[in-house]
């Protein structure tokens, strides 16, 4: 039916054409918008290392619980460390349970943009 076609998703996500970028279709514009800042800081030499979707597996006591996807996850140039970021723009109560997981079980802390 016509109608499925134009309604909105839950999270109000709009087409698919506004949130592509390099092949890539994002969740949401906000996202893309951060890729490409990253992709910029990356080219300046600021970050390193970029990836999308880092899979994080959650397991307690040898058993596979869940896993958990951030959106990036990079080095900075400058020697602090690693960085994963989560760009939201609505914290799920299953998002928070995993986040809270993943940073008790892989020992990071995830930023959210």
């Amino acid at each position: 039916m016509a109608w499925r076609n134009s309604r909105k998703n839950k999270f109000g996500v709009s087409s698919k054409a506004d949130r592509t970028m390099d092949n890539i279709v994002f969740d949401s514009k906000k996202e893309m918008m951060r890729y490409a800042e990253l992709k910029a800081l990356q080219e300046a030499g600021e970050i390193y290392g970029m990836r999308m979707q880092p899979r994080f597996d959650v397991v307690v006591n040898e058993k596979f619980i869940c896993f958990y996807k951030a959106d990036f996850w990079y080095e900075c140039s400058d020697g602090s460390g690693a960085v994963v970021e989560d760009v939201k723009g609505m914290r799920t109560p299953i998002y928070k349970l995993k986040k809270k997981l993943v940073e008790a079980i892989h020992g990071i802390e995830i930023t959210e943009i």
